[in-house]
């Protein structure tokens, strides 16, 4: 059993950047929402952990089958801020060039030859990179460099990518046929893992108005990059307790088989933890969460309600696991019964 979260008491000294409130900040983001719900049908925790990423100016990966609207969710949301967007298709031909860019001969107006830098679609504020595991591990680690640093290094030199950028990338269930299993570091690199789920009967009834009537739905710009830009670093300015943040780092402690806190389940299934990017993540969505929800400081429960997403993907499951057909959900769930929430 564990112990009733508490709430941090609000602050009110949280200086807005830019000239955004807390008000503007919740203002557009039920903006955002409201133009994908317009599109989207159902998902509604799916599309809030999509913006708690783009707010926390990380990168998402969303898993599902084909045909349940991962592409789609990812279109609607680049539609709804005016920036820039390309979608990248990953294929087993595909080559780190054709993902990053490459040098090319060119000529000047005064007929003089010479190498220059072409850009590739990661170029954007907005990169979807549909069906990433269907790419080889090579193609795969080309976006390394681009999710992390913001950047990619052509011929040694390094070219800036635009702000903001994201990369919300979509992949089929590894044991499908034609799939490449993402390198752990590229996983890591993924603030979120948002598993996309099978609607409802209701949810497929409205799909079919939505999409086979003479008219298609389509989202309508909100905001623009420097409003996100403003937006992302407001939510850094939230303040959290230090009992929150114990206990989003013994959430993580908790996950490692050697550590004392984990559960049984964990020394049984997992073979390594959560990485530090998981308590990064942790934290970055608990105080989103909280803006989201009007409050000026985070929780534990905020920290509760988006452990799945942030550490999912950063759980290395061993064999016994996988013959056993346990899910890394199934492993955190033990571990958020296990761990208490301390005492402020």
């Amino acid at each position: 059993m564990t112990t009733p979260a508490r709430t941090a008491p609000a602050q009110p000294n949280l200086e807005p950047p830019d000239g955004l409130t807390i008000s503007d900040f919740i203002s557009t983001s039920r903006a955002i929402l409201d133009q994908v719900s317009s599109v989207l049908v159902g998902h509604e925790q799916l599309v809030v952990e999509f913006l708690i990423t783009l707010l926390a100016g990380g990168n998402a990966l969303l898993e599902g089958v084909p045909g349940l609207g991962k592409t789609l969710l990812v279109r609607t949301l680049a539609q709804t801020f005016s920036s820039t967007f390309n979608r990248i298709q990953f294929t087993p031909d595909l080559m780190p060039a054709d993902i990053t860019g490459t040098m090319v001969l060119s000529e000047d107006d005064q007929g003089r030859r010479g190498f220059r830098f072409h850009p590739g679609p990661v170029f954007a504020n907005l990169v979807l990179a549909d069906e990433i595991n269907r790419a080889t591990p090579r193609t795969q680690s080309a976006l390394l460099e681009a999710m992390q640093e913001r950047r990619v290094t052509i011929s040694g030199v390094s070219h800036e990518l635009p702000a903001p950028f994201f990369v919300l990338a979509t992949q089929n269930p590894i044991e499908m046929e034609g799939t490449y299993p993402l390198p752990e570091a590229q996983l890591d690199r993924f603030f979120f893992k948002i598993n996309v789920a099978f609607p409802t009967e209701e949810e497929l009834i409205e799909i079919a108005r939505r999409t086979t009537g003479p008219v298609l739905p389509a989202a309508q710009p909100v905001a623009d990059g420097a409003r996100i830009l403003a937006m992302q670093r407001l939510a850094r300015q939230v303040p959290i307790a230090d009992h929150v943040t114990t206990y989003a780092a013994r959430l993580i402690l908790a996950t490692h088989p050697d550590n004392p806190l984990r559960p049984e389940s964990v020394k049984q299934h997992v073979l390594y933890g959560a990485s530090p990017r998981g308590m990064q993540a942790l934290i970055m969505a608990a105080k989103i969460h909280a803006l989201l929800d009007g409050r000026r400081a985070a929780s534990t429960d905020d920290v509760r309600a988006l452990a799945y997403p942030a550490l999912r993907h950063r759980l290395i499951l061993n064999y016994e696991a996988q013959a056993a057909n346990v899910s890394a959900d199934q492993v955190l769930k033990s571990v958020l019964s296990a761990v208490a929430v301390p005492v402020k």
